[in-house]
């Protein structure tokens, strides 16, 4: 059995921009709703992040001349993708998916709302100086092990998976409770990533029978 003082759950991006008919939709992220409730429901300490850009945010293909989404540009804390508009501040798009419980949650984490500076990890955004804080909230909570669900596998799922693991934490990927974009090989390239820091890939039933 898990000691439930000791561990959390980060729930990451359950956002209806990453939902089917969002504005950045990753295919098939609804089939995860299920588990993903039903994880928050037997871990006393669960997290949420939530993408909050502003319109003019720099990861925004449109806000550049003659760039398409997915094409690549150089800042300066290096590469970014580019990507269409996505979870603005306030829109429904942002909004969490409406069949996402979030009773369960103690903590929201708003990332993304740097105009200048991407943020996909939980913990610390794209120039990888500026922190969320919710390194600091865990170990005030003396929270050893983490647990990371949601959208994208391959993007903010696995930065925040590498950031947790990286900090010190132990640190699990539920993998039926994740949807993956899987952009140019991504998905292989970050559970390889994953694998080699030895970050658990695990399935919610294997993850309840613990608790």
């Amino acid at each position: 059995m898990l000691q439930q003082e000791k561990i959390a759950l980060i729930v990451v991006d359950v956002q209806n921009g990453f939902m089917p008919n969002g504005n950045l939709a990753v295919a098939h992220a609804d089939r995860i709703l299920p588990n993903v409730n039903q994880l928050m429901h037997h871990f006393n300490n669960v997290v949420l992040t939530q993408d909050w850009h502003p319109e003019h945010h720099i990861s925004f293909a449109n806000n550049h001349t003659n760039k398409q989404p997915f094409d690549m540009i150089n800042l300066p804390y290096g590469q970014q993708v580019l990507w269409t508009s996505h979870c603005v501040q306030g829109t429904k798009d942002a909004d969490f998916h409406p069949d996402l419980d979030v009773s369960q949650a103690q903590l929201i984490i708003r990332k993304g709302f740097h105009a200048h500076i991407d943020s996909y990890s939980a913990f610390v955004e794209a120039d990888r100086t500026t922190k969320t804080g919710l390194a600091g909230y865990l170990n005030e909570r003396q929270i050893d092990t983490v647990y990371v669900v949601g959208v994208a596998t391959d993007f903010c799922v696995a930065w925040t998976a590498i950031d947790a693991v990286n900090l010190g934490f132990k640190t699990y990927v539920i993998e039926d409770a994740t949807a993956g974009i899987d952009l140019n090989g991504s998905l292989v390239q970050k559970w390889q990533e994953m694998q080699a820091l030895k970050i658990g890939r695990i399935q919610t039933q294997d993850v309840l029978k613990l608790l």
